[in-house]
């Protein structure tokens, strides 16, 4: 029993917590793009806040369910539909078998995470159910999902809803702010072109995915030259190869790499890029480590007060039904709670 694809949408994947441990292999660490919309989808459902959920891009799977289930869906608004009839964001539903979820098209945002009560039962491969692509590796097969793929849920008991407070709910703009600490290697830089890396409004470009985001905008000029040994590479590098346009290194990024990285994105504002589409405007803010440690452990609170604040409650009954208005016909959705 589980769930079948019938449409694979765009880049849809198997992502949740990251390959920890590997790295020095050479093995990158993967997982969701968006932190924030993973574990909040997994709160919904009552899961693990790092278990797999399905990551989709743009473009929405369209999901025929064979048993009864729950779900959540957070992160970019891709237009989530319930047999045909729009539904919420943020808050979980029980579907029951013979539902199918599609999705009608990008409202915001970009990426938009799926959750299933209990979990998406794929083999854990280093510590972790999350698809590289690059290696074929982990998720489902190592791939992106395609039509005829079946998914196997893992078991899901209980009849309670839950819904997230509207305070908690994120907004994308498309001019996105990145707070950024300096380093590692800014000392290859004068303080001119730090300046305009700070004061520079850049566009995301088509060249962007789960590996980087590559900016246009005014090029940074470097001391004397871009290489350096290979050193390691952190989740949001901005990079300065020899061209002086930032490539923003993101959660399928190669472990190791030779370019001159002037600053870090913080991981608390990656969730924000993971949500930008070609044409999205960039800014850089400096922050130092220490106001990043007090914006991390801010957001790790606010997870921490949804847990406890999060609504609650059950849908005793539900019916569709069909409705014409000024010669236009709606589907729509009545329940009654308890």
């Amino acid at each position: 029993m589980g769930a079948k694809i019938l449409n694979k949408g765009l880049l849809s994947l198997i992502q949740g917590g990251t390959r920890k441990g590997f790295q020095q292999y050479g093995v990158p660490a993967s997982g969701a793009m968006d932190d924030y919309s993973l574990r909040i989808a997994n709160i919904l459902v009552g899961n693990d806040e790092y278990e797999a959920c399905i990551e989709a891009l743009i473009i929405g799977p369209t999901i025929e369910f064979h048993q009864k289930s729950i779900i959540a869906i957070t992160g970019g608004d891709l237009g989530p539909m319930l047999n045909g009839i729009r539904i919420d964001m943020y808050r979980s539903y029980i579907v029951s078998s013979g539902d199918i979820l599609s999705f009608s098209g990008v409202k915001n945002g970009c990426r938009t995470y799926i959750a299933f009560g209990g979990g998406i039962d794929v083999p854990i491969v280093m510590g972790s159910k999350s698809t590289y692509l690059k290696g074929n590796l982990g998720g489902y097969k190592g791939r992106e999902l395609r039509e005829e793929d079946y998914l196997k849920l893992l078991k899901f008991d209980g009849d309670t809803n839950s819904i997230l407070p509207k305070k908690y709910i994120k907004e994308y703009d498309k001019e996105i702010m990145l707070r950024s600490i300096m380093g590692p290697q800014d000392n290859m830089f004068d303080s001119k072109n730090i300046k305009t890396f700070f004061n520079s409004i850049y566009e995301i470009t088509n060249e962007c995915d789960r590996m980087g985001y590559r900016l246009s905008g005014d090029k940074i000029n470097h001391l004397n030259g871009a290489d350096i040994v290979s050193d390691g590479i952190a989740f949001g590098a901005v990079q300065i190869p020899g061209h002086g346009n930032p490539i923003i290194m993101m959660a399928d990024r190669q472990t190791v790499g030779g370019y001159t990285k002037i600053a870090n994105v913080i991981s608390v504002d990656l969730c924000k890029l993971a949500q930008g589409k070609p044409g999205d405007k960039v800014r850089f803010k400096e922050v130092d480590i220490y106001e990043a440690h007090r914006i991390l452990k801010k957001y790790e609170d606010e997870i921490s007060e949804i847990k406890d604040n999060i609504n609650k409650f059950e849908v005793i009954n539900k019916k569709f039904y069909s409705i014409s208005l000024n010669g236009v016909n709606y589907r729509t959705i009545c329940e009654e709670i308890h």
